[in-house]
């Protein structure tokens, strides 16, 4: 049962098709006003929490995810409830706003925030289908049942999590011929468009820089991301012009808000191998930094990483002029491409962005999560500043805030935004403090379990002794917990479906090896428990059934062996 106590949000009113409102956004965008993109939310693999946890677990969830996507869209649209545990929201996009997969991308991060449900915290997913009115249709019910097809094409997609409804002849359109005829005069028809993200100190949250991001905004394909054009752009040479106004723009851009007094902040810019390759290009950024009288460090300069093994000569005489001169230059996308690690010690640079790939695994990929600590080791050990990109849940700020990251990106903080958007953030100086800034209990009990009935038994069993306690069905959440709490010590099953658990406890030490780890378990393994112990995954193994008396001064005791490695630490 859930607490009494339990403040459950009103839930949203459910959708039909033919809502008034909904029908009278359809109206305002046929009939000319901002085009409305429709987005058909699908929280994926719910029926199991309803399953394992309860229906009114259940609700409690899908009450507060309504309200988050509610708090998100306030002021610029309407969300409803559609189905069990379905949503759909209704959003005008003024003018040239974000992309409406950049705004599905950002709801998505909303719901992947964990979720507390005393006792239990849960992480759930999301797909998200879209529909655009005029372009798709001007009917609500047609609207809505392209965009609930979309989802249902987005639910076979492992990595792709939105789909934008294409019918035959709009995918024709969007062909890659039909990009190369029409990138060419995307610039001078002045089709193109600048947002920024920013990039956000570990420290504090404080905002220490942006990157400008290019979208395309055709008149023909709509809104494109730049994946989907600056390939066909790079074949063609037109990046070179686009990256030429990106910079020129940008620079434009920093000077105004030097002008209004920011001052300590950089903008980061994506450069091309063809733009590094070009006889003048270095002078020529120099001398446009110069003319608008901004410090060499007011810009810095994104090169993929590919761009190591192309003309490496050049490329590389092309960086150290840069950077001799003060431009700092970051190598985007690190971990992707093939570039060898001689390659990566031979270029100067000065930061090193994780791709979001690595990210999005992290904390709970076992593989992923050493591959990123290791890449902060080996960027801190070259001189280097390291930023993780694609930072979206708190479970992922929480890791990457112990493994000494020094800067996110990503849409915890902000999604791309216009230029005006990004002057606030600016003039706020730091977004989302409540992160940076969350008490430490000195005494936190993680409890995992993936048998519902023991959880809940195991959890009232240790309320009494005054702990902060964590309770957790399955090994993802339980990574979750550890990512975003600071947690002394954890009883985890031995039987579980996911892994063992004394699996499961060998990763968290290698992960967070203060903490102290026990088993309790059902049925006895001797082999795997003594090796546990041996590698000392393990500081003691417990049998089920358990005495409550006993079980309890297990814990105490762990608590107090914890108590004792800290004190006998050297200080630093």
């Amino acid at each position: 049962m859930l607490p009494p106590d339990l403040d459950i949000p009103p839930p949203l009113p459910r959708l039909g098709a033919g809502h008034p409102e909904l029908a009278a956004m359809v109206r305002a965008a046929a009939d000319g006003g901002p085009p409305l993109v429709l987005l058909h939310i699908d929280i994926e693999h719910f029926a199991s929490i309803n399953q394992n946890m309860g229906l009114e677990v259940g609700n409690a969830a899908l009450h507060t995810v309504g309200q988050r996507l509610a708090g998100r869209l306030r002021g610029r649209g309407r969300v409803w409830r559609h189905g069990s545990d379905e949503f759909v929201a209704a959003v005008a996009l003024e003018g040239d706003a974000e992309s409406a997969q950049a705004l599905a991308q950002s709801l998505i991060a909303e719901i992947e925030q964990p979720l507390a449900v005393l006792p239990y915290t849960l992480f759930l997913g999301a797909k998200v289908g879209i529909s655009l009115c005029p372009q798709h249709g001007t009917d609500a019910g047609e609207l809505l049942h392209l965009a609930e097809n979309a989802v249902r094409h987005a639910s076979h997609l492992m990595h792709e999590p939105v789909h934008v409804h294409t019918g035959a002849a709009t995918e024709r359109v969007q062909s890659e011929s039909a990009i190369a005829r029409q990138i060419v005069d995307a610039l001078p028809n002045g089709e193109l468009r600048l947002r920024y993200q920013p990039k956000i100190s570990a420290r504090d949250g404080r905002v220490v820089g942006m990157e400008a991001l290019v979208r395309w905004q055709s008149p023909v394909l709509g809104l494109l991301l730049p994946e989907r054009f600056l390939p066909t752009a790079e074949r063609l040479g037109v990046i070179v012009q686009i990256g030429d106004w990106m910079l020129k723009r940008v620079i434009a851009q920093v000077r105004h808000w030097r002008e209004q007094g920011f001052d300590d902040f950089f903008v980061a810019v994506n450069v091309s191998t063809l733009q590094l390759l070009q006889p003048h290009f270095v002078d020529r950024l120099l001398g446009q930094m110069q003319q608008a009288g901004l410090p060499m460090s007011s810009i810095v300069l994104e090169v993929n990483e590919s761009a190591l093994n192309n003309n490496a000569q050049a490329v590389f005489q092309a960086i150290s002029a840069l950077r001799h001169e003060g431009i700092g230059l970051t190598l985007d996308n690190f971990g992707t491409g093939d570039a060898s690690l001689g390659a990566l010690v031979r270029y100067p640079a000065d930061v090193l962005k994780i791709d979001r790939s690595f990210i999005n695994a992290a904390p709970a990929g076992s593989r992923e999560t050493a591959i990123v600590r290791a890449m902060i080791a080996m960027g801190h050990q070259l001189g280097m500043k390291v930023i993780a990109n694609g930072v979206e849940t708190e479970a992922q700020l929480g890791f990457l805030r112990r493994a000494d990251c020094d800067c996110f990106q990503g849409y915890l903080f902000g999604e791309p935004m216009s230029a005006e958007g990004a002057g606030q953030a600016l003039r706020r100086r730091y977004l989302r403090p409540e992160l940076f800034t969350a008490s430490k209990p000195d005494r936190t009990l993680l409890l995992v379990d993936d048998e519902e009935n023991v959880l809940r038994s195991l959890v009232r069993l240790f309320r009494r002794d005054g702990y902060r306690i964590l309770a957790a069905g399955n090994v993802r959440d339980a990574f979750g917990l550890l990512a975003t709490n600071e947690v002394q010590v954890i009883l985890s099953d031995q039987r579980m479906s996911e892994m063992d658990g004394t699996e499961f406890l060998g990763r968290v030490k290698m992960l967070y090896p203060d903490t102290i780890r026990l088993v309790l378990s059902g049925y006895t393994d001797l082999a795997t428990v003594t090796d546990a112990i041996n590698r000392g995954a393990i500081y003691r193994f417990l049998t089920k059934p358990w005495d409550d008396h006993e079980l309890r001064e297990h814990i105490r005791q762990a608590f107090r062996t914890y108590d004792t490695q800290r004190t006998r630490e050297p200080a630093l």
